[in-house]
């Protein structure tokens, strides 16, 4: 489970501040540092041939009762109603700076991919109610997370970014594949 990731803008996050910008000069606030869910935040989503950043909420309503859903499992996805169409035509990316997973003794830890200073990860969104929120796909934790949680976000690395918006057959085989091996921040 994603429950939580992180949006930096220090000079070293030229990614995200470029993100971060566009959606500012579209008049969009964004929330930065520490995401929950329900705070709105930057997404990449395929619009007419390119890729561009939005503001959205993170989390779909619940229909029973209070609350958000705020991860979707890759492996099931496609075959539930709730998820089935957006997998096929409402992909988003999330930038991130890294995501926190907590161990049994409530530790936090931040996990990133080593060498680049932007994770990104593959995504949902939907409208409700005439605002678009979106989820965070999740898969099977590798061997670099499992010792601290079972589950972890489907990384999208930067180069593979247009081909997850656009291509559906594309993007419908990368909710299979094997994740990168990620790092705990040291910071």
């Amino acid at each position: 489970m994603c429950g939580r990731y992180t949006l930096f803008t220090d000079k070293e996050y030229q990614d995200i501040r470029k993100i971060i910008r566009a959606v500012q000069e579209k008049g969009h606030e964004v929330k930065t540092g520490e995401i929950y869910p329900t705070n709105p935040a930057p997404i990449l989503v395929w619009e007419g041939k390119e890729t561009v950043p939005q503001a959205v909420k993170w989390g779909w309503p619940k229909f029973q009762g209070s609350g958000v859903l705020i991860n979707a499992r890759a492996e099931t996805a496609e075959e539930k109603n709730l998820f089935r169409k957006s997998v096929y035509t409402r992909r988003c990316v999330v930038p991130t700076t890294g995501f926190y997973e907590w161990d049994q003794e409530k530790v936090k830890y931040r996990f990133i991919l080593p060498h680049a200073s932007t994770l990104y990860l593959a995504g949902l969104y939907n409208e409700f109610q005439g605002e678009r929120r979106f989820l965070i796909l999740t898969t099977e934790a590798n061997t670099s997370v499992s010792f601290i949680h079972s589950r972890m976000p489907v990384i999208i690395f930067r180069e593979m970014i247009d081909t997850w918006l656009e291509d559906t057959e594309k993007a419908v085989h990368m909710l299979h594949w094997q994740q990168p091996e990620l790092h705990i921040a040291t910071q």
